[in-house]
């Protein structure tokens, strides 16, 4: 598949989305989903296209409409037609080989809205949580365990498990991840 037959593929699908839901999408929102700068069979003037853009739309607002449009054609797609949703992932596929707006209207989190199932997630994490503290109450007294023993490392253990669960395994991650790659850059110049 080519890009232009994938864009024609994604675009056509978001088309029927937004036919199905009466939403109404204009041609130059349509255009816009082809926009790229290094393709010129999918997109010949990108920099007028853009302009044409600018002037009547709001890009926050389009890039919302375009990622909830695309996530719930794919979400049909996925629950009517295999064969659909095979072509769809070949062409996000192909069109990953290049630098694609569709794919960026593609990749934008939908604000506000959970993922399926999220909820019950939380209610079992939680409900395992309970269980766990409460067999190991239970087992500690079934066995006599003194925990007063223990009191010195409990303060120190809440806050290395406040620090992971907050984000500062992330952190480091992110920070290591920085330092990492300044120093590659610096060895390779």
């Amino acid at each position: 598949m080519k890009n232009k037959q994938a864009k024609d593929f994604l675009v056509q699908q978001v088309a029927e989305e937004a036919s199905r839901e009466n939403i109404a999408l204009s041609d130059i929102e349509k255009e816009m989903m082809y926009f790229t700068e290094s393709d010129p069979a999918s997109c010949p003037n990108p920099i007028e296209l853009n302009d044409r853009f600018e002037s009547k739309y709001d890009t926050a607002e389009f890039e919302n409409k375009m990622s909830r449009l695309l996530h719930r054609a794919y979400d049909r797609l996925k629950a009517e037609n295999p064969e659909g949703k095979r072509n769809w992932d070949e062409a996000i596929r192909t069109l990953r080989r290049g630098d694609q707006y569709l794919l960026v209207l593609w990749d934008i989190k939908q604000r506000g809205e959970r993922p399926k199932g999220d909820f019950l997630k939380l209610i079992g994490t939680a409900v395992l949580i309970v269980t766990a503290v409460a067999a190991a109450a239970i087992w500690s007294a079934k066995e006599n365990i003194d925990l007063d023993r223990y009191r010195g490392y409990f303060i120190p253990l809440v806050f290395v498990v406040l620090f992971v669960v907050a984000g500062g395994f992330r952190l480091i991650y992110r920070l290591a991840l920085v330092w990492f790659h300044r120093r590659r850059t610096e060895d390779d110049q």
